[in-house]
């Protein structure tokens, strides 16, 4: 099969291997010529064969409307266009009826797998027509990981790029978890070796986890990670999936929490802790701390 793609940074390069690894053909973009194999989006449009797919992989937003937007003007009916970078899906609902009026099929693919991909394959949530899926199916499976799961045909248009966000959620949630152990781990005398009690937990536990490995590995590095900076961003579909729970009456206690935990983190004198700590004072004569000058 002939695949283009659009976008080849850290996800996007290793995914244009993994592909090739499979014995398809792909034809890459990017804005860095340093990566690309053709200079343009018309270039590799045209040196498809029809039926084309097209596959983008840029940051959500701006740049996937303005990538789409000019696909539409250059593929013709019976291509198909696969968003598999991390849109929203009301955005994915929009794309698709943009391209479906020129005869443009849409696919919505959300892609786990980070930099470890290129080796384990990547865990995919797609949705689009059974027709549209079909015609990236080889793909699909090129892109998987080896044996019967890690790859869903989710529902509609959407329907992907919902579960990878729903998904991230539970990830968001899974971290926090693991780092507010960490914390109260390393925050007590009588534990004295807190990286080989995570690493205790990877064999034998209902805990265990890639995210625990990762762990593992985080404190191998730096055990008691002095090197970092308390400081986590948010991609967005945290905050995401707190709306859609919102809107459907569903409580997410767990990542909503752990999405305001990240909030917390680029604070480094809290206005909330002031107003706490001021209130403690007030009623019950609690001692504070004077703001450092």
């Amino acid at each position: 099969m002939e695949l283009g793609l659009v976008g080849l940074g850290k996800m996007g390069g290793n995914m244009r291997e993994r592909i090739r690894r499979a014995g398809h053909t792909v034809i890459g973009y990017d804005r860095n010529p340093d990566l690309a194999d053709v200079h343009s989006l018309k270039e590799l449009v045209d040196g498809l064969k029809g039926p084309r797919v097209v596959w983008v992989m840029v940051p959500a937003g701006d740049a996937t409307q303005a990538t789409i937007d000019e696909l539409g003007e250059l593929l013709s009916p019976g291509d198909v266009v696969v968003d598999g970078g991390n849109s929203r899906w009301t955005d994915d609902e929009k794309h698709s009826e943009e391209l479906r009026a020129k005869g443009i099929g849409f696919v919505d693919c959300g892609v786990s797998g980070g930099v470890w991909g290129l080796e384990n394959g990547y865990a995919l949530m797609y949705g689009g027509s059974t027709e549209d899926v079909a015609k990236v199916q080889s793909v699909f499976d090129a892109l998987k990981p080896e044996g019967d799961f890690g790859s869903v045909h989710a529902g509609k248009v959407g329907a992907g790029h919902f579960a990878k966000m729903v998904h991230n959620g539970i990830e968001y949630a899974m971290m926090q978890a693991y780092a507010e152990g960490w914390e109260l781990l390393e925050a007590v005398d009588s534990v004295t070796d807190v990286r080989e009690v995570f690493r205790s937990w990877q064999e034998g536990t209902v805990i265990r986890s890639w995210l625990l490995d990762l762990a593992v590995n985080a404190l191998d590095d730096d055990e008691h990670l002095e090197k970092l900076r308390g400081f986590a961003a948010d991609s967005g579909e945290g905050r995401w999936t707190v709306e859609a729970a919102i809107d459907n009456a569903v409580p997410l206690p767990a990542i909503t929490a752990s999405l305001f935990a990240r909030f917390a983190s680029r604070q480094d004198d809290s206005p909330q802790m002031k107003m706490i700590a001021a209130l403690r004072n007030q009623f019950g004569g609690h001692a504070v701390e004077n703001a450092k000058k």
